[in-house]
């Protein structure tokens, strides 16, 4: 018996050893599944955050590429506005140009037509200086108008031949469109019966003797009847050459572009 207890006691001892290192290889592999399952947690949080990195990082992508769309389209819009700005522009400046040509041939038609009525009214001042002051002178619309009644010409209002004071009257209606060549007359006949032939009559004779008597170029001399309308009489009016002056406004306007 005391021969087998060194034996026995090292199986104890053994056994013993065997049992601790047991518990200690249990207890160390409970440690290593509690280190694997944080390991695993650990790694399913980094997989989340992976995954939610990634979601963001795609949908920061396509907000990119948007923004890129956006920007691009944005400045094709810059670059459209500034065209059309610029064309805009230069419209602008074109109907301002324009303007500013019409305006200086406007203003040297006024120029012209103020020049020319400022002529005429010096004109009539000539005429009335010529024919007395009693003489029945006038500017009516661009024309010296001078007048006188049937009676004082002809002696009655269906009279054909002209009295002296008549003659003496056209006499001086001669020496003043004589002496204003670039003027044009217009003998007028004023007529409030419509016997448009007796007046017409008396506006030729007017015209006759203004040529034959008095020198007066026949292409300076026109003839013409009217209504009176409650007045009748002959009027001489006295006006410019238009279709001239009109050639000369033409030459003004093309100069003033």
């Amino acid at each position: 018996m005391k021969r087998h207890l060194p034996i026995l006691l090292a199986l104890f001892f053994t056994a013993a050893g065997l049992s601790q290192k047991k518990s200690e290889l249990f207890a160390e592999i409970e440690n290593l599944k509690t280190e694997k399952r944080d390991i695993e947690q650990q790694l399913a949080e980094a997989k989340r955050k992976i995954s939610s990195s990634s979601g963001k990082a795609e949908t920061l992508e396509v907000e990119n590429i948007a923004l890129r769309d956006a920007n691009a389209t944005l400045l094709k819009n810059l670059s459209s506005f500034s065209e059309l700005s610029k064309k805009s522009s230069e419209n602008v400046n074109a109907t301002l140009a324009a303007l500013d040509r019409k305006e200086r041939q406007l203003s040297r038609i006024n120029q012209m037509i103020s020049a020319n009525d400022s002529n005429t009214v010096a004109l009539l001042r000539r005429v009335k200086q010529t024919m007395g002051s009693e003489a029945k002178a006038d500017f009516v619309d661009g024309s010296i108008v001078i007048s006188n009644s049937l009676n004082t010409l002809f002696g009655s209002d269906t009279g054909n031949d002209l009295t002296d004071e008549g003659r003496g009257w056209l006499e001086k209606v001669a020496a003043v469109i004589k002496a204003n060549t670039a003027l044009s007359a217009e003998v007028e006949g004023l007529n409030i019966t419509g016997e448009f032939g007796v007046t017409f009559d008396q506006a030729t004779t007017i015209s006759k003797e203004l040529a034959s008597t008095y020198q007066v170029p026949v292409e300076n001399i026109g003839v013409s009847v009217k209504d009176g309308n409650f007045k009748e009489g002959i009027n001489i009016k006295l006006q410019p050459n238009y279709r001239e002056f009109y050639d000369k406004v033409k030459e003004s306007v093309k100069t003033a572009q």
